[in-house]
């Protein structure tokens, strides 16, 4: 919604082994089993958040927190994991540039969010080395639409819908007594997208 209306352009990434991206915390060390090959029994200092540490996730969170000051972003007092920095549109009109952190998921707000993506990927690898706009988001299908001539963003639960009628199924084979109906009535089309609906409001 932000994107939106502020005429927005959105940008995500997966920041690829988050963890091993982050200097450990704890002070940690191995002794090398037989998978280490000549290397056993030696004594191995844990330099990296490896995964399984207990501390590794406070780790990466706090490395990243680190790298998005160094970029002049502040973290939110209401959502610690939502970054803004203020900015000015090329018009001259300001606004907040966003980041949204979901452990290794970011997803960028600005005038130009494919070079603040870029920013982050000088510390950070991206799986695939991909910064594109979102398709989905934290499991949610999201697409870009135009609405009256205006850029908007929809959200969309069908995957949600589409994992919670298959966990019925697979129920439901264990419970002969149930079962699903072939047909549901629903007052509204497959193909209808409420949020796209320009009518007029009822009185």
């Amino acid at each position: 919604m932000i994107a939106a209306l502020n005429g927005l352009d959105l940008q995500c990434a997966d920041i690829q082994n988050a963890f091993l991206t982050a200097p450990a915390i704890k002070k940690c060390y191995l002794v090398a089993g037989p998978e280490f090959g000549e290397e056993e029994g030696k004594v191995f200092i844990v330099r990296r958040a490896l995964y399984g540490l207990k501390s590794s996730s406070a780790a990466f969170r706090s490395h990243l927190a680190e790298t998005l000051e160094d970029l002049g972003f502040s973290s939110s007092t209401a959502n610690p994991d939502v970054w803004m920095r203020a900015a000015v549109k090329p018009d001259g009109k300001e606004y907040y540039k966003y980041i949204l952190c979901y452990v290794d998921d970011i997803l960028c707000m600005s005038t130009k969010a494919k070079e603040m993506m870029e920013g982050i990927g000088r510390v950070f690898k991206f799986k695939k080395g991909k910064i594109e706009p979102p398709e989905s988001y934290l499991g949610a299908r999201l697409q870009k639409k135009t609405l009256d001539g205006h850029n908007m963003w929809t959200m969309s639960s069908y995957d949600y819908v589409v994992a919670a009628v298959k966990n019925v199924k697979e129920t439901l084979k264990h419970s002969p007594k149930w079962k699903m109906p072939k047909n549901a009535p629903t007052p509204m089309t497959s193909a209808y997208e409420p949020e796209m609906d320009g009518s007029s409001e009822l009185g």
